[in-house]
């Protein structure tokens, strides 16, 4: 349960009891009020972290972590193509590619959401800082709605400016989720913006730009990309100025067979396969450097 929704219930708890006993005309005895009478709301420790999601493999600290985040999830159910919903072709992505990396060892990993959970977009960057991780990859499946024949995976990196008019639609369509789905949370301000994008750019942009590249490259000839496989947008689930991070776009759900590529046991075999080795790549990288 959400800290926010902790606080809610011990609030409203209260309120909800009193109504449902004047609803049914019952009333509570009170022999007298005064100063002996005191209520006390034990409220959650601020400095407790709170709904940080498990950690599988080693338990040597001192391993690298990945945070690995499926897109959308609950009551978003993102894009869609025939019977298929992105938020469930990403959650069975985003779980194959944990047992291979638990299962080859040598790497903790952590994935934002198991199961069909509502996150917002500010949660899904914030845990991997929480858990101070050294990767975030967030998991999506795109559509391209009436248009025909677009199809293949593609990766995104942080950027202020978009690589395509393509990218920046996406990421106002992405960056639109809450507020598509009821939710409405403030922004940060277009300074905090600039300095949050520019900090990941000094900082951390030129290994999410590696891990990227790595992902094309150990992809090539397994994985069939699109076009334009390496793009930039303004991605609010970048959002992590110290951890190196990509979203990546496993396909096109509006495109039959990238739909049932993503969707099978071997697609998923195969996509775990290649992001594994991308990621086991990278981390040996990081530790020669």
């Amino acid at each position: 349960m959400s800290l926010r929704l902790q606080i809610t219930l011990i609030f409203l708890a209260p309120l909800l009891l009193l109504a449902g006993l004047f609803a049914f005309g019952l009333t509570l005895p009170v022999p007298h009020l005064g100063r002996d009478y005191v209520i006390r709301l034990m409220l959650p420790d601020i400095n407790q972290p709170v709904d940080l999601p498990d950690i599988y493999g080693p338990e040597d600290r001192s391993r690298p972590l990945i945070v690995i985040d499926a897109g959308h999830g609950g009551k978003d159910p993102g894009a869609s193509g025939g019977n298929r919903r992105e938020k469930n072709v990403v959650l069975g992505l985003a779980l194959a590619l944990r047992d291979r990396l638990v299962d080859e060892g040598g790497i903790r990993v952590a994935l934002t959401r198991e199961d069909d959970t509502f996150l917002i977009l500010q949660e899904r960057p914030e845990i991997a800082r929480r858990m101070d991780a050294d990767l975030f990859v967030s998991i999506h499946a795109d559509s391209s709605g009436e248009v025909r024949g677009v199809n293949g995976a593609s990766i995104y990196t942080l950027s202020a400016q978009a690589s395509s008019e393509a990218a920046a639609k996406f990421a106002e369509r992405e960056n639109n989720a809450d507020n598509v789905n009821g939710v409405v949370i403030d922004g940060h301000s277009q300074e905090v913006s600039d300095i949050l994008v520019e900090l990941s750019q000094r900082r951390v942009q030129e290994n999410s730009s590696e891990f990227a590249g790595l992902i094309v490259r150990e992809g090539r000839g397994s994985i069939r990309f699109h076009p334009q496989a390496r793009r930039s947008a303004e991605l609010a689930v970048l959002r992590a100025p110290d951890v190196p991070a990509v979203l990546y776009e496993a396909g096109y759900i509006s495109d039959p067979s990238d739909a049932q590529r993503l969707a099978s046991e071997e697609g998923r075999a195969q996509f775990a396969e290649v992001m594994a080795r991308a990621i086991r790549i990278y981390f040996a990288r990081q530790a020669s450097n």
